[in-house]
């Protein structure tokens, strides 16, 4: 079994996931605002739900699909959302995807998070690209991608369907040498 990493920043611990952390997932993703900004979030969002996902993330670590975090702040310990890379290992490249509970909204959290998770993407996965994409009408998305040094790379009309509704994505990118010359702040 390989130990899955923990990261730090200033605020944040980003760790593994653990079965006990189910029913705070639970009730941070059960809410219409968080999963209306995601694509793979259902609503409503079960228990259940979480304890199936938590599930997975020992598995596909240890075949080097994805590295996800619980985040959590440091200071109290409180899990307040998730970050993790989706990883494409044969071309170096992974997704971002983030969440994080609505009353933590608007703190700079996602942004902090995105940032360890990008360089441990690059410093220890080998990573030479990291991608994310949001739904056109969640701006706020963007405006992460964008502090975290990622370049916007074109629009996906009508791209994904949601609630019977085709959905435009934005995708931004940032590159290993983006980030090796300080496009990261």
């Amino acid at each position: 079994m390989t130990r899955r990493p923990s990261l730090e920043t200033e605020r944040l611990l980003l760790r593994p996931f653990l079965p006990e952390d189910a029913p705070r997932v639970h009730r941070l993703a059960n809410c219409r605002e968080v999963t209306s900004t995601t694509l793979n979030l259902p609503f409503p969002y079960e228990l259940q739900h979480a304890r199936q996902w938590i599930a997975t993330h020992e598995s596909l670590y240890e075949k080097n699909k994805q590295a996800i975090f619980a985040i959590t702040i440091r200071v109290t310990k409180e899990m307040i959302g998730a970050v993790g890379l989706s990883r494409n290992a044969a071309h170096a490249r992974a997704e971002l995807g983030y969440w994080i509970g609505h009353e933590f909204w608007n703190q700079g959290f996602a942004t902090e998070a995105a940032r360890a998770v990008i360089e441990f993407g690059f410093s220890r996965l080998k990573l030479n690209r990291i991608f994310a994409h949001f739904m056109a009408q969640n701006p706020a998305s963007g405006k992460v991608m964008q502090k975290v040094g990622m370049q916007f790379e074109g629009e996906l009309r009508q791209h994904v369907i949601k609630k019977g509704q085709p959905l435009d994505l934005h995708i931004y990118s940032i590159l290993k040498s983006d980030w090796l010359s300080g496009a990261i702040q």
